[in-house]
């Protein structure tokens, strides 16, 4: 909330309370007379505070213009300093109270405060457990040097990059590379810092300091997206030019035919540009309120400008077209193997009751009622697998390498858990991210709504990222890809396919969304630095709440430019009666008060639900 443009809409109804006090309560006279003109109180008041605040937004005039932005405001400057030219305080005082009022609804409809990083800061790595002479010291992350040696444990997040040098442990990599399953890591292997470690210590080399390290690199590529935001050219603007050249030979002309400066100032009068000023503000905040309803938080008014005419869609895989949950895809016995597919599921899953990994959770989960009770002797290798006894069998569950030593078996090119039973290889079992079931209709509703280029940002690997994209229907499927590249392939878009609107969740997608033109975090699982870094925050799990974000802004726009266009064009006639001089100043500013108030009237018609729902995708689609 920009605090300095309230003050000034306080001030105005401050002074204006004051003057008439000063001239209908207590009847005061003037202080001074210059010739015939009289100067009371109430006059020189209103008329300090309108020549302040024509300097003020001549300076913001001034400041638009050096940036190529060409606004409707000097009309606003103009019919202040021409009512306080004729005298017409309590016109000027009217003017004021709109230009002000107007400044103050379009701060409510736009602003938000500077939140982004405050997230990612809060969560980022502070304290280290470092070795020095085999004790464990607690120190700062930022005075962690290379070379140094760290444990990081179980649970714990990593706080700088490093290598595993003694141990070996599953690393949940998935709010920095997307990767749905945690990665087992053993000495030689990399560790990211944001990445949070699964049951067993492990010790790590620092590799990086602080300031070079993964998650610290994230921070900075948020502060870098966020110092570089996209020009986009606010909605009343675009008229502003034409308005103001037809305002101004309309006054000039008033002038000229009539001698008379007077009539000049009443056509400027009329043809202040509050109704401009406060439609659009107005039909956006109606917007905003339209999005809470249906779960949806916009930060910002300009962000339903830009969702309406949105051209790319890039989505985040793990979580946003995903589940982010893990389901049996294939149950394959050996060739060899006796075992049917249901034994062989039953056996892997009764092997990994007491494992926590995710993996294992997901085996449990769907193989619950045919669960068998093991025995005592079951064993966990941290990174490996489990092994134990099940109805006199001995079992094996795990990587390829703990049930097939002899590299005997071919790998499988998926996520995949290998069963061996008395020693014998008995089968496999692989898994997929369950896609959600929303996923594919979004993307086709999102291209009846006017959607060119839908892309997949993905950390994740190249079959899986394929497999998912190809089944709802991505144009783009991009995998692989680290924050920084996810950043590029936005900022890569073409001129023609903008504005991009990315939609994730997740540390690894806060720079993505901040770099966007809009930025939409599903924020409903408490993804809070996605969320702080968005434009736009879904509330609840449901993806297609993106279909629904679009429908509303086209909706909101759409009444925006029928009351800005209206608001001109009654305005316009108006100045044309005021021509002649039928109008004076005074009511020439309460017919803009008529005005002002139909263009509130049309832009509350924001709040109604768009028409065609099944075109857009609004709920009742569903």
């Amino acid at each position: 909330m920009n605090w300095k443009r309230q003050w000034k809409f306080i001030v105005v109804l401050i002074a204006g309370a004051v003057a008439l006090i000063c001239q209908f309560g207590l009847h005061t006279q003037s202080l001074f007379q210059i010739g015939k003109l009289h100067f009371p109180i109430e006059t020189i008041l209103i008329d300090i505070i309108g020549i302040l605040m024509a300097f003020s937004l001549l300076s913001e005039i001034f400041q638009d213009w050096k940036t190529g932005r060409y606004g409707v405001d000097i009309l606003a400057v103009i019919a202040v300093v021409s009512t306080i030219l004729i005298g017409d305080e309590w016109a000027e005082w009217m003017i004021l109270v709109m230009m002000t009022g107007g400044e103050t609804l379009e701060d409510y409809a736009t602003g938000q405060a500077d939140k982004e990083l405050r997230s990612l800061l809060s969560n980022s790595p502070t304290l280290a457990n470092k070795l020095v002479n085999g004790k464990l010291v607690s120190v700062e992350v930022d005075d962690l040097k290379i070379g140094d040696h760290t444990i990081i444990k179980p649970g714990e997040q990593v706080p700088v990059d490093g290598k595993v040098v003694d141990g070996v442990s599953s690393f949940d990599q998935s709010s920095l590379t997307g990767e749905s399953v945690p990665v087992s890591k053993q000495p030689g292997d990399l560790l990211m810092s944001g990445s949070i470690n699964g049951s067993a210590a492990v010790e790590m080399e620092v590799t990086k300091e602080a300031r070079d390290s993964e998650y610290q690199t994230i921070v900075a590529l948020v502060k870098s997206s966020q110092a570089k935001p996209a020009k986009f050219v606010k909605m009343a603007d675009r008229y502003a030019v034409p308005f103001t050249i037809i305002s101004l030979v309309i006054g000039i002309a008033a002038w000229i035919h009539s001698g008379n400066p007077v009539n000049f100032a009443e056509v400027m009068v009329v043809a202040s540009p509050c109704p401009l000023l406060i439609s659009a503000p107005v039909a956006l905040v109606s917007g905003m309120s339209s999005m809470s309803r249906h779960h949806i938080i916009v930060k910002s008014g300009p962000t339903l400008e830009k969702l309406a005419n949105a051209k790319t869609f890039a989505f985040d895989k793990t979580g946003t077209l995903t589940e982010n949950q893990l389901v049996i895809d294939q149950v394959v016995p050996a060739a060899n193997s006796d075992l049917s597919q249901e034994k062989l599921q039953s056996y892997a899953a009764s092997i990994e009751q007491q494992s926590n990994h995710i993996i294992a959770n997901s085996l449990v989960k769907v193989t619950a009622k045919k669960l068998i009770k093991p025995s005592d002797d079951i064993k966990e290798i941290t990174g490996e697998g489990v092994e134990g006894t099940v109805e006199n069998h001995a079992v094996k569950v795990g990587k390829l390498s703990f049930v097939d030593p002899n590299n005997q078996i071919t790998r499988v090119n998926a996520t995949a858990v290998y069963i061996s039973l008395d020693g014998k290889y008995a089968g496999y079992i692989t898994f997929k991210d369950q896609v959600r079931p929303e996923t594919a209709g979004t993307l086709a509703r999102l291209r009846r709504q006017g959607a060119e280029h839908i892309m997949m940002l993905t950390g994740d690997h190249k079959d899986v990222a394929d497999k998912i994209g190809q089944a709802v229907g991505v144009d783009d499927i991009r995998h692989d890809l680290l924050p920084a590249e996810k950043i590029a392939a936005i900022k890569n878009t073409p001129k023609e396919n903008r504005p991009v609107v990315m939609v994730g969740d997740g540390v690894n997608d806060a720079p993505s969304l901040t770099a966007a033109d809009v930025g939409i975090a599903m924020g409903a699982k408490g993804a809070s630095a996605a969320s702080e870094s968005a434009d736009a925050v879904i509330m609840v799990n449901d993806l297609s709440k993106v279909n629904d974000a679009v429908a509303i802004s086209k909706h909101t726009m759409k009444v925006a430019n029928v009351d800005v266009l209206t608001a001109i064009s009654v305005v316009i006639i108006i100045e044309l009666i005021a021509f002649t001089g039928v109008i004076p100043a005074f009511w020439g500013a309460i017919i803009q008060e008529c005005v002002d108030m139909m263009s509130i009237s049309l832009a509350l018609l924001a709040k109604t639900k768009p028409k065609n729902p099944k075109q857009t995708g609004i709920i009742a689609e569903k």
